[in-house]
């Protein structure tokens, strides 16, 4: 069997892929493979990746959308492709440090668990900033669900990226790693919450080596429209799932305070938005507010700041026809 798979999926990232083309070379060998998923790009990325392939010392595999999809969708293909014992995720534009990939299969193999997270550098133009999951045992075996919860601070399902650890194919295997389709952002918050849910368990190292990318002018995050509003879907899946845990009780006020979180979040960069994205974004967020669970609302509201506390409580008072006006 395949050691390690490595899912590159792409979109436009010929400035880019070299640097993440080099850093597979320096991690990978005759064991690994990389399946590479061209979602339909339109820049030459996809010939960059041929050419460069014969470089990489293992199994290669360029599969290519015929129509632009998400990433979310691009990610399911490479794992129905993939054939490693573990996997694991490289955005086209990030790039990993010499050696990182080899380290977390070792430490994997050796802790036993379903999937380890790691910290990441995060860049953006010539800054590095190191950025640690806020989970705070390092080399011990936890159990996912426990790293759920306390609701009132960051934990782990706040750190929802694919890219920042590795897991064991038998969470494929479960039907755990899926992520939602067709959504171009928040695709992680249901994905990271059911293996959380879901996994017996996981552990976090203290391997630095994911290079994370930021302020590209072509990702999501720099963009203001539509899609960004996804994010409601992505949330609405969440709340669904973790209403049939058996722990929806303890859990729920978690999801709801986040998913709170996220609508302010964007409420604060509206100005970013198209002016009929951000009405949009008013009306969706009003309506997802009374599809929440009342009572656990109320006290999510109630232990916000009055800043973030009041601008929820304005939206969750429009009514429904003002929301099809707008």
């Amino acid at each position: 069997m395949v050691k390690l798979s490595v899912i590159v999926p792409y979109y436009n990232v010929r400035p880019f892929i070299t640097e993440a083309l080099r850093s597979l070379r320096a991690n990978l060998g005759a064991d690994d493979e990389v399946v590479f998923v061209d979602d339909c790009s339109t820049d030459g990325t996809p010939d960059v990746v041929e050419a460069f392939a014969p470089q990489l010392r293992c199994e290669v595999r360029q599969i290519r959308h015929e129509r632009n999809s998400s990433i979310g969708t691009a990610r399911n293909t490479g794992l129905r492709a993939a054939t490693g014992e573990y996997l694991t995720f490289l955005d086209g534009d990030d790039w990993l440090a010499r050696d990182y990939l080899p380290a977390l299969v070792t430490e994997i193999e050796r802790l036993g668990v379903d999937f380890i997270r790691t910290d990441q550098v995060r860049c953006t133009a010539r800054a590095r900033t190191v950025y640690r999951a806020p989970i705070g045992p390092r080399g011990t075996v936890l159990r996912p669900r426990d790293l759920i919860l306390p609701d009132n601070r960051s934990t782990s399902v706040d750190y929802p990226y694919s890219w920042a650890g590795l897991f064991h194919r038998r969470l494929y295997d479960a039907g755990l790693m899926a992520f939602p389709e067709g959504l171009h952002t928040a695709e992680d918050r249901p994905w990271i919450w059911k293996l959380h849910r879901e996994a017996e368990s996981c552990a976090a190292v203290n391997h630095l080596g994911y290079y994370y990318r930021r302020g590209v002018q072509s990702s999501l995050t720099q963009i203001g429209d539509t899609r960004q509003l996804d994010f409601v879907a992505a949330f609405d899946q969440l709340l669904r799932e973790t209403a049939e845990d058996p722990e929806a009780d303890r859990l729920m006020p978690k999801a709801v305070r986040t998913y709170c979180a996220i609508i302010t979040h964007h409420l604060g960069q509206i100005e970013r938005f198209e002016p009929g994205v951000a009405r949009q974004l008013k009306a969706m967020s009003a309506a997802a507010l009374r599809r929440m669970p009342q009572d656990v609302l109320d006290d999510t509201l109630s232990s916000l700041d009055h800043r973030r506390a009041g601008q929820l409580a304005k939206l969750r008072r429009r009514t429904a026809p003002a929301e099809a006006a707008a």
